[in-house]
């Protein structure tokens, strides 16, 4: 006689194997690396501001939690839990912010350690362990500033640093992948970013490289005497020009074209992408920076005024010594002392496509009444009072002078 199950307790029973599977698969991940007696640190190395993961590729199958610690130099005595014991803290990344503390800046999931937005003060040793202070895995994490951050075009042939060779070490650039062209169907820009490499036979040898003797800069494997010369050498990203064709979806008819070529010419609003807009107003005079959505600082990212292109071969921090409009290496837009023509569509393209509008009205500030708890009032009576002060001052001083000159014959008659 043929039994036929509910469809509920298949279901239930298609979980119970699924997750039977998912456990048995993390545990193999487990076993296939056994914790190495003595702690290494695995080197790694980022740029200012990017979000980077750092697993616990190790622990003992008994240990079903694990606890993440930061230590800014080997062996200090400062150190810093990042987890709550239970290993389960969980971090909104809309919520983060580039200079907060770390702190508020990482997320624990699966046993692996996220910080987001890292900061040049976030290198040191990050170790996983246990409650009661057992190390099981160890990397030496370096985050390399992008203050004066080294950056060549392409296309106009600059080159990016030449590499510096020593008796004992040379240092090196090595360079990531390229990014996607940050537009499609128009001229768009690739970045390249290069972090700052030592080679040298004297490193530490408790950290652990990919290459052997070549290590990041910024990584506590450098000898100290080495460290200074390190320092000077700066990170660098290089900027190229490309072009790639946007898929099916991503353009406009050909109806939708024509009708909008239509209309620029008759002096109306050109088409504008259908793209999710958000509005803000500004006063002038005041500072604007505009993040795109959804993008990190590895990101390609583009930003357009409209029908203008803003690139970086024009707009990107530190092209002019004088910049009130630019983009920062963490592919910001910032817009400072803002001006009534500032106001308008602004659009963000993240990895080649076009996702966000943001659409930008200046106004001029408007007078309002004044009261005694308003900042500008409070330093206003501060500013005041203290003036005051001062010439109550100089006042008593200046009769005290007279009157001691009177009484005593100050100064002496000679």
């Amino acid at each position: 006689m043929e039994m036929r199950l509910p469809g509920a307790t298949v279901l239930l029973c298609m979980v119970d194997v699924l997750h039977a599977f998912v456990i048995e698969d993390k545990g193999d991940v487990f076993s296939r690396m056994a914790c190495p007696a003595f702690l290494m640190f695995d080197n790694a190395a980022y740029l200012a501001d990017m979000t980077f993961e750092l697993p616990c590729n190790c622990k003992p199958e008994e240990v079903s939690s694990v606890v993440w610690y930061f230590q800014k130099n080997m062996g200090s005595h400062e150190t810093t839990v990042l987890t709550d014991f239970a290993g389960t803290m969980v971090v909104d990344s809309g919520h983060i912010h580039a200079g907060s503390d770390v702190l508020k800046r990482f997320s624990i999931r699966m046993f692996s350690l996220i910080v987001f937005q890292a900061q040049v003060t976030d290198s040191g040793h990050y170790l996983c362990g246990t409650e009661k202070g057992d190390f099981f895995y160890g990397y030496d994490v370096d985050v390399q500033p992008t203050k004066h951050i080294t950056v060549a075009f392409v296309d106009r042939d600059q080159h990016v640093q030449d590499n510096f060779t020593e008796k004992l070490f040379s240092l090196f650039t090595t360079f990531w992948d390229w990014t996607r062209c940050d537009r499609c169907g128009v001229r768009g820009e690739q970045r390249r970013i290069g972090l700052c490499y030592m080679r040298s036979a004297q490193l530490h040898p408790r950290y652990r490289t990919a290459v052997p003797n070549v290590t990041s800069c910024g990584s506590r494997a450098v000898p100290a005497r080495f460290q200074r010369p390190s320092h000077l050498r700066r990170p660098e990203v290089a900027i190229r020009s490309c072009l790639t064709p946007c898929l099916k979806e991503e353009v406009p008819e050909e109806g939708v074209q024509s009708i909008s070529n239509v209309i620029s010419k008759l002096g109306e609003k050109p088409w504008l992408p259908q793209v999710p807009t958000q509005f803000h107003k500004q006063t002038v005079g005041s500072g604007l920076i505009i993040t795109c959505p959804g993008a990190r600082p590895e990101h390609a990212v583009a930003w357009d005024k409209e029908s203008v292109r803003l690139y970086r071969s024009r707009y990107l921090i530190g092209v002019n010594k004088s910049m009130r409009v630019f983009i920062d290496h963490g592919n910001h837009l910032h817009i400072q002392r803002v001006r009534v023509s500032d106001g308008g569509t602004y659009f963000c393209w993240r990895e080649g496509k076009m996702v966000a509008g943001f659409r930008l009205s200046v106004i001029h500030q408007r007078w309002h009444r004044r009261t005694l708890n308003d900042p500008e009032t409070i330093f206003a009576i501060k500013a005041i009072g203290l003036s005051y002060v001062l010439i109550s001052i100089v006042f008593v001083i200046i009769h005290v002078c007279r009157y001691c000159r009177r009484v005593f014959g100050w100064p002496a008659k000679t």
